[in-house]
């Protein structure tokens, strides 16, 4: 069903009548997606952070599953360090330590590189055996964020079909993660599904991993860029106002390819390096979208605390750091009179 005519069903189903977008009147989050390091870390990995005005970072702990298999691990030894409850809590400190505000951010990991949106399972026993693992690893965070005092905990990220399929579990999830965190809720929906998410109404934001088509040029104008962000500012706009729920851009991120905004999604595309589409996609979003009354703020996807030893260069483009676009970044960041303040 198409955005719009969703909304419409979803103001009908509700009562709801068309209503002016929320007005988000705190301080925008300026954040990075930090790549949990495979090795302790000391502060020093958060001045580069520090240095392009960031005043958040989403730190992630990674779970990981095999397709098919209806069984959910996390906090193992095996896992790099920074993805453990200890590196993560160790992670935490470190950019509270820095002055940096800090959004908890689980992600699964499904074997295979297989898209953790089409995960799914054939009998109610399996979709119950791995609920009873995601549970305890959504709960084992929700008690770390609360322990913390982390500021924002995103319940997790990207789990299309799981949402759609098993709203009961996420709607208990979340009343049980109310009762342990005690601070705002919110839970990274992907940009083509996050319209259909059952939930929103028991977050306190609406969190969207923003990865929206906006040309299929090889290196199109920040003008066209603009141009391509006005359809699906439409569709936020209008969800934000029926839900009366502001929109968190939790990811936001292209590569440094030809082409890397036709589907900024798509990591193991080769395509030739192209560093300065990905600074004119960033000053695209910032004079088209960053003023939005209704948007929270975002955080860029994504940003190495530590280079691992085998660094991938093109699955691993999306980085800013080193390239225009961390000028970009640190320029827009830096303006003090970006925030919208109301009327």
């Amino acid at each position: 069903m198409p955005i719009r005519a969703f909304l419409l069903f979803l103001m009908v189903l509700s009562g709801c009548t068309r209503t002016s977008p929320p007005v988000y009147q705190g301080t925008k989050i300026r954040g990075v997606n930090t790549v949990a390091p495979s090795e302790p870390i000391d502060s020093a990995a958060f001045a580069p952070i520090r240095n392009i005005n960031a005043e958040w970072v989403a730190v992630i702990p990674y779970g990981f599953c095999r397709e098919g298999e209806p069984r959910f691990y996390f906090n193992m030894e095996q896992q790099w360090w920074g993805e453990s409850l200890k590196g993560t809590a160790e992670t935490i400190k470190l950019a509270h330590q820095n002055g940096l505000k800090v959004m908890l951010k689980p992600h699964a990991w499904v074997g295979r590189g297989t898209y953790t949106g089409d995960l799914d399972f054939k009998s109610e026993a399996e979709w119950q055996a791995f609920e009873k693992d995601f549970g305890a690893y959504i709960l084992a965070n929700a008690h770390l964020a609360d322990s913390m005092k982390v500021e924002l905990f995103c319940i997790a990220t990207e789990m299309d079909n799981f949402v759609r399929k098993r709203a009961s579990f996420w709607r208990s999830i979340i009343k049980q993660t109310r009762q342990i965190y005690h601070g705002d809720l919110t839970y990274a929906d992907n940009w083509n599904h996050y319209h259909r998410n059952p939930f929103w109404a028991d977050l306190d934001y609406i969190g969207v991993d923003a990865y929206f088509p906006l040309s299929s040029e090889k290196h199109p104008s920040v003008d066209a860029l603009q141009q391509g962000w006005k359809t699906h500012l439409e569709g936020l706009e209008e969800l934000a106002s029926t839900l009366q729920k502001p929109v968190l851009f939790t990811e936001l991120g292209y590569r440094s390819v030809d082409f890397a905004t036709t589907k900024p999604w798509e990591s193991y595309q080769e395509s030739p390096q192209n560093h300065e589409l990905q600074a004119d996609a960033y000053r695209a979003f910032f004079r088209e979208v960053w003023d939005k009354q209704w948007l929270v703020g975002m955080f860029a996807w994504k940003w190495f605390l530590h280079r691992p030893r085998r660094f991938h260069g093109d699955r691993d483009s999306y980085s800013p750091q080193d390239k225009p676009a961390e000028q970009v970044l640190k320029l827009e960041f830096g303006k003090a009179d970006l925030d919208i303040k109301p009327k």
